[in-house]
């Protein structure tokens, strides 16, 4: 803190001596010391509490970077790799038909929008798809048999 010599010290020793005294010199280096003291002690106790503080600092900085850590690994807890590909996947594409459904199966590309022209040759070079058995039909009721005719479906 202050740079004191050997030298410096004695002259200001002399001076006390003459000042003061011989006699009460010794009480007021006592003095001078116990102020001292408090002086050091008072310093000691701001550097422990600003040192303290910096801890303080330290291990909020640390607890807020382990919360986020923790908050970021929270999200692999439940990590499932395959439901977010089919997300992706019905995300970009759609929803896929659903197998138990026969109604549900795409239909194929010239079944409608086409000329009979363009079927048939389209026909000629797509394999034939299964046609779906006809259900037998329900009894007639004995009133209702004269009013159908062969051809007539149900």
């Amino acid at each position: 803190m202050f740079d004191i010599s050997w030298g410096e010290l004695l002259i200001i020793g002399m001076v006390a001596l003459v000042v003061i005294g011989p006699k009460e010199l010794p009480g007021v280096l006592r003095t001078v010391g116990q102020w001292m003291a408090k002086v050091r002690r008072m310093a000691a106790e701001f550097q422990d509490q600003f040192r303290e503080a910096m801890r303080e600092a330290e291990l909020e900085e640390l607890k807020k970077k382990v919360d986020d850590l923790g908050t970021g690994a929270a999200g692999y807890t439940n990590f499932d790799p395959i439901g977010t590909i089919r997300k992706e996947f019905e995300n970009t594409v759609g929803e896929p038909p659903r197998l138990d459904d026969p109604l549900s199966e795409p239909k194929p590309a010239g079944s409608m929008s086409e000329s009979p022209a363009s079927a048939s040759s389209t026909a000629a070079s797509e394999p034939a798809l299964p046609q779906p058995k006809a259900e037998p039909s329900a009894p007639v009721p004995a009133g209702v048999a004269e009013t159908r005719k062969p051809g007539d479906a149900a």
